[in-house]
């Protein structure tokens, strides 16, 4: 699943488009506020969703190798978050959804039956 497939479906906000947007393959998706849960997951080509909007769960995403993170329940994102994204280059988008909404509809995305 591509990250503009994400986009389309939950009409989130794209904050911040990390560099190969259009090439990034989503095979995995991970959605907690604990990042010390994030940090022991063992998957490549993650989707970080979460409502926790601070530095640390962007320097978490870069850690664990995330394509990007979704910031759902419309959460405020710092300034410092934003910027931090930037200059890591992390995909960092927001969403209105609650977290188990946004997951209910990515997993459907991800296998459409």
């Amino acid at each position: 699943m591509k990250l503009e497939a994400v986009v389309g479906a939950l009409g989130c906000k794209v904050i911040h488009r990390g560099g190969n947007f259009d090439s990034k393959e989503i095979r995995h998706v991970v959605a907690s506020d604990l990042m010390s849960d994030v940090l022991v997951v063992d998957k490549e080509h993650l989707l970080l969703v979460t409502s926790l909007p601070s530095d640390q769960t962007i320097r978490t995403s870069d850690i664990v190798g995330a394509h990007a993170v979704l910031v759902v329940n419309n959460k405020t994102l710092s300034a410092s978050m934003v910027t931090l994204a930037r200059e890591m280059d992390v995909t960092l988008m927001q969403s209105s959804l609650s977290k188990f909404d946004a997951c209910v509809m990515i997993g459907k995305l991800m296998n459409p039956t």
